[in-house]
C-alpha cells in the first residue's frame, strides 16, 4: 500500500521559513516524478514545484528564488523549503509522485499559514 506522509507545515510570519517533508512507503521516490502542489481558500489546487527522475526542478513563477524541492532517496522522502514567505503563500500543501504512465498518489496535506 502506497501512502505520502506530509509533515513540517504549521504557522509562520511574513518573511519566515518552513520545510516541508513527505515521506513515501509502498514506492521507491526516485522512480517517480515528485510534485508539491497547493490549494490556497477558494482556490484551486496548483502545481507548487516538481523534481523528476533526472533530479530536473520546476517550479511556478511566483515561488521560483524563495522555494527549494529536493529529494533524499536513502530516506524515501521529498523536501520543499520554503523562505521568504508570504501571505498569498498560505494554503494546503500537498505531496505527489506520479509517473508518466498515469500511476499518482497524493499525501493527506499539510496547512502552511503565513501570517503578517
Amino acid at each position: 500500500q502506497v501512502q505520502l506522509v506530509e509533515s513540517g507545515g504549521g504557522l509562520v510570519q511574513t518573511g519566515g521559513s518552513l520545510r516541508l517533508s513527505c515521506a513515501a512507503s509502498g514506492l521507491i521516490f526516485s522512480s517517480y516524478y515528485a510534485s508539491w502542489y497547493r490549494q490556497g481558500p477558494g482556490k484551486q489546487r496548483e502545481l507548487v514545484a516538481g523534481i523528476s527522475y533526472d533530479d530536473t526542478t520546476y517550479y511556478r513563477d511566483s515561488v521560483k528564488g524563495r522555494f527549494t524541492i529536493s529529494r533524499d532517496n536513502d530516506k524515501n522522502t521529498v523536501y520543499l523549503q520554503m523562505s521568504s514567505l508570504k501571505s498569498e503563500d498560505t494554503a494546503v500543501y500537498y505531496c505527489h509522485a506520479g509517473t508518466l504512465s498515469s500511476e499518482a498518489y497524493w499525501g493527506q496535506g499539510t496547512q502552511v499559514t503565513v501570517s503578517s
